[in-house]
């Protein structure tokens, strides 16, 4: 009898470790078949005939990361200015410039990166385009606030931005009636070389297999050991 109660707690604790364990490890085969979906989704949109550009914010939230097309013309005196580093590791801004609509109405775009050094708008007059320009990338919806609690405030009197704020940009640039989304230009080469587009993050990380595989893993180890543990007390050794 005193084994057999000997026995409860280190059961109780064994077997509800296991159950936790079992449950994190199909949590993360469920998210695992979430998150290929959301990379299938992503996929099909990016790669999708571009559609015109909605009209709301409504509209527009099924359509993120869907190709889309837009004319009009660059209001480039309003230029904003995201910090940005390129993937060679060179620091500088991704350059965010309203798009005049014919109706009078504004988009913001994201017309790519440009280094650090090149941030005065002279110094890449030959990417300034005038005119009517007809612009394809991907719709974006902003965050609904900051991305993560970490990244600062941004700064909108020095024209320094560390994420999209649609309803703040916009002020900072003295405009109304723009869209509650935003397009990040393609990879189309612009006159001179800047700003560079096609900077928008695409691939999603997916190790939920591999954590799926540890937890997994973790709960057989486990029970391995909860039966030595048994068979040690079985035989009347010390545990």
């Amino acid at each position: 009898m005193g084994s057999g109660r000997s026995l409860f707690w280190p059961s109780v604790f064994a077997g509800g470790a296991f159950l936790v364990l079992l449950g994190l490890g199909t949590w993360q085969v469920e998210r695992l078949f979430w998150k290929q979906g959301l990379i299938a989704q992503r996929h099909a949109a990016v790669t999708a005939v571009p559609i015109g550009l909605p009209r709301s914010l409504e509209a527009a939230q099924p359509l993120e990361y869907h190709r889309v097309q837009v004319t009009g013309r660059f209001a480039n005196d309003r230029e904003l200015y995201l910090g940005a580093t390129a993937p060679d590791g060179r620091a500088g801004y991704q350059v965010v410039t309203p798009l005049r609509l014919a109706d009078g109405s504004s988009v913001l775009v994201n017309r790519g990166f440009i280094p650090q050094d090149r941030k005065a708008p002279e110094s890449r007059a030959a990417g300034e385009l005038d005119g009517d320009v007809t612009v394809t990338g991907l719709l974006r919806l902003p965050p609904s606030g900051k991305p993560h609690w970490f990244i600062p405030a941004n700064n909108a009197e020095r024209n320094y931005w560390l994420y999209v704020d649609v309803p703040a940009m916009a002020d900072a640039a003295h405009l109304d009636r723009v869209l509650s989304f935003y397009v990040d230009a393609d990879a189309t080469p612009n006159p001179g070389g800047l700003p560079v587009g096609g900077q928008t993050l695409i691939d999603l990380p997916n190790d939920h297999l591999q954590y799926a595989f540890t937890w997994y893993a973790l709960a057989v180890g486990l029970a391995v050991i909860y039966i030595l543990f048994i068979r040690r007390r079985a035989q009347g050794e010390p545990p």
